[in-house]
């Protein structure tokens, strides 16, 4: 992140402009917008600069410039068409620690002016850091057609409200689920759009005294956050991080969808790797209806899909003898996602009829492994977390009938930027596996030699 958003209030504070012509004006313009007491430093004035003159909006301070003026103003923003001036300008503020913005200059910027959309008191800001201002304009029409023009109205009467939602409901988590359902209804929308306030405060206060003697239902969101790639989270899922109060992540999940949680969601990691086991399963049960039965919207996010390996089923189960709502959201799970990656088809008319997915890991009192049906030819055969194991997998294979020269994949860090694929024969298996950065999915059968 090149540069850090903020909204900063300007009203009835001095900005300096050093300028006075076309482009300067239009700054000019969007200063006096935000209250701004403007101070211009200019020898010459445009015709438009001297109707707000002539107007008393701004003041024209003096024509030459020096150093020590951007320590008479909270902003100074640089319009003119001297290099050299916007140069000792953008100086300046380096040197007083000073917000000076050299109008089409980002190299000399300490700050830059958003292209906006304006629905006050929402506001919206776009940029591209100076990259591409053309790009952001477009990006701002194309908000202003979408968003509707009722939102500051919207605004304005949660504002005259808060007060009252502070009061009748003491906790934060509370006063936001209130907003955000509140915020979902179309009976208060419609009552705001057509400029009905009154009738819009009256739903708010009735939705209010109701939220305020109803206990707060907890619910579980299981998430499959799928193989790495942020990209790969399904909009059910990207909509469910951005509700949660808490969400329980896995050490699989790829930082990217982590990025995608709501700010001020409380995070815990409950990852587990192989022989690290940080977080029993037990406890991770134990925390899901914890914070359930305090009424909070709580996400399990796993990654892949939480019914493939995932012991989803057994966090469910959980929450089903807890009596806590809940909800699944697929994800892609590695088998479908790091080989579709790594250009491999899990079949193919010439080589495979069918898929195995199984795990390298079982409960130490499972059932046997069928090594006879997992040898099968013309299928694909899929384990997750089987590195480890890879000299006992390779033998039992082998054993049962596999050919020693059956084409193998290994795929570390599947469907992200540094994703590798280690390729050889079943033979091999143990030692390409060695080289593999885990966590790996191994994929075994002739499928593994394509490279699309």
């Amino acid at each position: 992140m090149n540069y850090l958003p903020l909204f900063a209030t300007l009203k009835n504070r001095p900005a300096l402009v050093i300028g006075a012509g076309e482009v300067a004006y239009r700054k000019i313009e969007l200063l006096c917008q935000a209250g701004a007491q403007v101070r211009i430093i200019a020898h010459s004035i445009g015709a438009e600069v001297q109707q707000l003159l002539d107007q008393g909006v701004v003041q024209w301070w003096k024509a030459d410039f020096v150093d020590e003026d951007v320590n008479e103003a909270v902003i100074t923003i640089a319009a003119t068409d001297d290099e050299a001036l916007n140069a000792q300008v953008a100086a300046a503020g380096h040197r007083y620690h000073r917000l000076v913005n050299v109008v089409d200059n980002p190299a000399l910027c300490q700050f830059i002016v958003p292209a906006i959309v304006d629905r006050s008191p929402v506001q919206i800001a776009i940029t591209t850091g100076g990259a591409a201002p053309v790009l952001a304009r477009q990006i701002r029409q194309k908000l202003e057609q979408e968003l509707p023009h009722y939102l500051g109205a919207m605004a304005d009467v949660a504002q005259q409200h808060r007060p009252a939602v502070k009061a009748q409901l003491p906790t934060l988590t509370a006063r936001r689920l209130f907003w955000e359902q509140l915020f979902d209804q179309a009976v208060f929308t419609d009552y705001v759009a057509s400029g009905q306030t009154e009738a819009a405060a009256q739903f708010l206060t009735t939705q209010l005294q109701q939220a305020a003697t109803q206990k707060a239902q907890g619910f579980v969101t299981l998430v499959g956050a799928g193989p790495g790639d942020a990209g790969l989270l399904t909009l059910k899922g990207y909509q469910a991080l951005q509700a949660a109060d808490v969400v329980l992540y896995d050490a699989l999940v790829g930082l990217d969808v982590l990025d995608l949680i709501r700010r001020d969601a409380h995070r815990v990691a409950v990852g587990k790797r192989a022989h690290n086991h940080s977080v029993p399963q037990e406890e991770t049960n134990q925390l899901l209806v914890h914070y359930a039965q305090q009424g909070l919207r709580v996400v399990r996010l796993k990654g892949g899909d939480s019914f493939v390996f995932g012991r989803g089923a057994e966090e469910v189960e959980v929450l089903q003898e807890a009596g806590i709502s809940y909800t699944v959201v697929p994800g892609i799970t590695a088998a479908l996602g790091a080989t579709a990656a790594a250009g491999i088809p899990l079949t193919h008319r010439d080589y495979a009829q069918s898929v195995v997915m199984v795990t390298g890991h079982c409960r130490p009192d499972g059932d046997e492994v069928n090594w006879e049906c997992l040898a099968r030819d013309r299928q694909t055969l899929v384990v997750y977390m089987g590195t480890i194991k890879a000299a006992e997998i390779r033998a039992e294979l082998l054993t049962h009938g596999k050919s020693a020269h059956t084409p193998v994949a290994i795929i570390s860090q599947g469907t992200l930027p540094t994703q590798t694929v280690v390729r050889g024969v079943l033979q091999d298996l143990e030692q390409l596996a060695a080289q593999a950065e885990r966590p790996a999915l191994m994929v075994i059968g002739e499928v593994a030699q394509l490279d699309l």
